[in-house]
């Protein structure tokens, strides 16, 4: 693997005051876009939603669960749809890099009322060696056996790479495997049980919970991935960097 770091792009250089107006008329336009970023984000917390019919089951650690059950006591359920197909030996190393943030996240959100578990495609003890070399502790799902993957658009069994159709995201892309990622939000009502789908998200509606992209577009040579056979070509898992 070739580890040799360029140069990065170095743009005139001027004096500390003029750093600083260039720097203050930047933020003007960074606090346009975090509140818009705050009226996107009111609005999809505000979709209607959806009643969940089909009844799920997951294989879990302790055993066959419901979708109700992953739950586990909150009101509100926030699941990353974590690329590992039955035949893989490894998870997806973007999903794998976010799911290195969610471990240590899903602490937070629980004093939030909300459970967050990763789920797969993979029965579960093709993953379970996986996680135990990655050391994650949240809980993770496998589907294995329903149509969830597939209902919540990021399991394609039809998917050709030749001739790939508009089914991605809402239909607003193609899926660039038979297997991809993407999180899904969901609410339950303590009255009757009733659960609800509120919000999914796929592509890049994903890049907030990686959160190496944050600080890699904030240096100067950015995420420097041009050139690459894809964007992500880069990525290793992170006992893997150096070793490849």
């Amino acid at each position: 693997m070739d580890t040799t770091i360029a140069t990065p792009h170095h743009p005139k250089t001027v004096s500390r005051e003029e750093w600083l107006a260039a720097r203050l008329e930047l933020l003007r336009r960074e606090k346009e876009w975090t509140r818009r970023g705050d009226a996107l984000t009111a609005e999809a917390r505000n979709l209607p939603w959806v009643r969940v019919e089909t009844p799920y089951v997951f294989e879990t650690r302790e055993g066959t669960r419901t979708l109700g059950d992953l739950f586990a006591g909150r009101s509100q359920l926030a699941v990353y749809h974590f690329m590992f197909a039955p035949d893989w030996d490894e998870g997806c190393r973007s999903c794998s890099m976010i799911a290195d943030q969610l471990d240590r996240a899903a602490p937070h959100v629980a004093a939030r009322d909300v459970t967050l578990v990763l789920a797969s495609r993979a029965p579960l003890a093709t993953f379970e060696p996986f996680r135990a070399r990655m050391g994650w502790t949240l809980p993770w799902v496998s589907t294995h056996g329903s149509t969830f993957n597939v209902d919540f658009g990021v399991t394609f069994p039809d998917f050709d790479e030749a001739h790939p159709k508009r089914e991605y995201n809402f239909g607003t892309a193609v899926p660039f495997a038979a297997e991809t990622g993407g999180l899904s939000v969901f609410a339950r009502d303590a009255s009757d049980g009733a659960v609800y789908h509120t919000y999914s998200t796929y592509g890049r509606g994903g890049e907030p919970m990686m959160v190496p992209y944050f600080l890699l577009d904030r240096v100067p040579r950015g995420r420097h991935e041009e050139g690459l056979p894809w964007p992500t070509a880069w990525l290793r898992h992170r006992d893997r960097y150096g070793l490849e």
